[in-house]
């Protein structure tokens, strides 16, 4: 059964029956991205998913603070599970907007599947950088700054630039569903625009010590999105774990069947040793 709510101006769609599952996409996704993991999770979980705003582009711009960003979070988990937390499942982005509405309200949280992207606000990360993988990094997510904001000057051009990089970097969605009104995130980061990203939490102090998390990387890019020492950190942590899969950044996408077998897998075991200790 599927069903759609609408909420702050947004299609939220839920799929399934069960424990709560909310699914946060990233750069340069929709809801879409996740239709084969709700598949392989639906006969036991309600799967829950909305394109983040801005990144529908049937609708107008709409870039959003953190502080918003993270209210309309809770106003979609407040709305799907009231009474009980949920598990996050996020990939990109939706890794950086998902952790920093955990952290703020732990309670609301249950678990977290987090795919690629891990400690990138840590120390130990900044430290295992090496010259040429920060100005790689840099390289392509000012580039994206650059067009969010030529964008409300020469959309066309914009568009360009946004379908470009995403090109480069080996992002297989298909052109005409991308645009620069999804590279806010990018000035939040490099520009300081809508607060920036000032005062975020340290993912590192949050997750595996304070929630239990599953991170999934791929193995096959060329810089990582996390530290040597955070994986340590989450393969030691009981309740927590580290897979690594031949796959790029968009590894659901590249192996879908061994990605969403694990986060089934993981899943199934964390509501089974949660429901243990209760």
């Amino acid at each position: 059964m599927r069903e759609t709510m609408r909420l702050q101006g947004l299609d939220v769609v839920i799929e399934g029956q069960g424990p709560t599952v909310v699914f946060l996409h990233g750069w340069p996704d929709t809801l879409a991205l996740w239709d084969d993991t709700v598949q392989a999770l639906h006969d036991g979980y309600r799967c829950v998913r909305f394109s983040l705003p801005g990144f529908d582009l049937s609708q107008p711009p709409r870039p959003q603070s953190v502080d918003d960003m993270c209210a309309l979070i809770g106003a979609v988990v407040d709305a799907v599970s009231p009474g009980e937390p949920v598990a996050l499942v996020l990939h990109d982005w939706g890794c950086f907007f998902g952790y920093e509405y955990a952290a703020r309200h732990v309670d609301r949280v249950a678990r977290v599947v987090s795919a690629d992207i891990g400690d990138t606000n840590s120390g130990a990360y900044l430290a295992a950088l090496t010259a040429k993988e920060k100005r790689m990094i840099a390289g392509y997510q000012i580039w994206l700054a650059l067009a969010w904001k030529l964008g409300s000057i020469w959309p066309a051009m914009a568009d360009r630039m946004t379908r470009y990089m995403a090109r480069r970097i080996g992002c297989k969605t298909e052109p005409s569903q991308m645009g620069w009104q999804m590279n806010y995130p990018y000035a939040l980061q490099w520009l300081g625009s809508f607060g920036g990203l000032r005062g975020v939490a340290r993912v590192d102090k949050v997750f595996g010590p304070k929630v239990p998390t599953l991170f999934l990387f791929g193995k096959r890019k060329p810089f990582m999105f996390h530290s040597a020492r955070w994986l340590a950190q989450l393969a030691t942590t009981p309740g927590c774990a580290v897979q690594g899969l031949d796959a790029g950044h968009w590894l659901m996408r590249q192996q879908p069947e061994v990605f969403n077998r694990a986060v089934r897998q993981w899943l199934d075991a964390s509501r089974v040793a949660a429901e243990g200790d209760a």
